[in-house]
């Protein structure tokens, strides 16, 4: 695709580089704008029925709410619903009510378009493990109202036991879970095809087999409990040095596409919106949040993954410019569709909530 560059770098504090708008590239036709600023380590989001975009975060320990009361693509109001929690990254909205992941805890908060200013909250699951490592959460409805989970792996690399390494399927009336994936390391991102309803989901892979391995994953479910390799193989057919010793690939599915080494897929999204060109539609959008630990940075970018049938046939950058050289000026994370066929883009580096339109041709 033809890129835009809008301006060049502007000079940042080692402390907290600041992203600006000019420093980021996407394609032709397409504007991005800030829906929310100030945000600090914005994670996943959700919105109501009205249009009210929820925001989980990572270390700032906040849950937030936001209203663009003026229809202008800018959030004028905002509340800080809870604060002082563990991790609360992962939200969903249902039915009025808003549900908050917490490491070890799934909270609901009742009625809430009603109760902004003074929201009630109550526990309604609390059964997970309660290891901060990969235990931060992104939550997702499914069609029949089961609340689709992830627990990481406690580790960076370890065969841990049947409570680790998997997403779940939790009934909150029954209080029930059931495995939807196994051998899975840290999924921070998921969402259900429009067409076949499958699940997707983003794999981050392990750390210290070097800068170039093991890839980190996109993956898809095609049956309930099916085993995606970790911590046997990784990739394609990548070996553990640790634990893939008498094991058989062929008994662990592959990736639907490998990513580059550390570039750290979170949040994914099929768009299915009509406010964005026709190729992009039932399409998928990644947030590559980069790397944290490879000699030279990778990943720090949004991209757009085209799948065929249920064949991804091309990956392309969409935006780019989160990272400009060796200076990181911010991590996308997750996505939220808009009722006028918008994208909002979290970024808990620069703590903002972006918003990116088509205004072309």
């Amino acid at each position: 695709m033809k890129k835009i560059l809008l301006a060049s770098l502007f000079c940042t504090s080692l402390a907290q580089a600041e992203v600006m708008l000019e420093q980021l590239q996407v394609p032709e036709g397409f504007e991005l704008s800030y829906y929310a600023e100030d945000v600090e380590t914005a994670r996943q989001l959700a919105r109501s029925e009205s249009g009210t975009v929820y925001a989980g975060s990572f270390s700032a320990k906040k849950v937030y709410a936001f209203q663009d009361t003026n229809d202008d693509g800018r959030a004028d109001k905002r509340w800080v619903l809870m604060e002082a929690l563990r991790a609360p990254t992962g939200i969903a909205y249902k039915d009025g009510d808003l549900y908050v992941a917490d490491v070890s805890k799934i909270i609901r908060f009742p009625d809430i378009e009603n109760n902004l200013e003074m929201p009630k909250s109550e526990v309604v699951y609390d059964q997970f493990p309660t290891d901060r490592h990969h235990g931060w959460k992104f939550l997702r409805f499914d069609d029949e109202g089961k609340l689709i989970v992830p627990v990481g792996a406690p580790c960076n690399i370890c065969d841990a036991d049947e409570n680790y390494a998997k997403i779940f399927s939790l009934d909150l009336s029954s209080q029930q879970t059931k495995v939807v994936a196994n051998g899975v390391r840290n999924s921070v991102g998921f969402d259900f095809h429009p067409k076949t309803g499958e699940l997707w989901f983003s794999d981050n892979g392990r750390d210290m087999m070097g800068d170039d391995i093991p890839p980190c994953e996109i993956n898809k479910v095609s049956y309930a409990g099916e085993h995606f390799g970790y911590p046997y193989f990784h990739g394609d057919d990548i070996a553990d040095p640790e634990f893939g010793k008498g094991k058989s690939v062929s008994d662990y599915s592959a990736p639907a596409l490998n990513l580059g080494a550390h570039v750290a897929p979170l949040g994914i999204h099929f768009y299915r919106g009509k406010g964005f060109p026709e190729e992009y539609q039932q399409q998928l959008l990644v947030a590559e949040h980069g790397s944290w630990n490879r000699s030279e940075k990778s990943g720090y970018r949004v991209m757009l993954a085209t799948i065929e049938g249920e064949e991804v046939t091309d990956y392309e950058p969409l935006i780019t410019g989160f990272v400009q050289g060796e200076t990181t000026l911010g991590r996308p994370v997750a996505f939220l569709e808009m009722a006028d066929g918008s994208v909002l883009i979290s970024d808990d580096f620069a703590h903002k909530i972006y918003r990116l339109a088509y205004s072309g041709q």
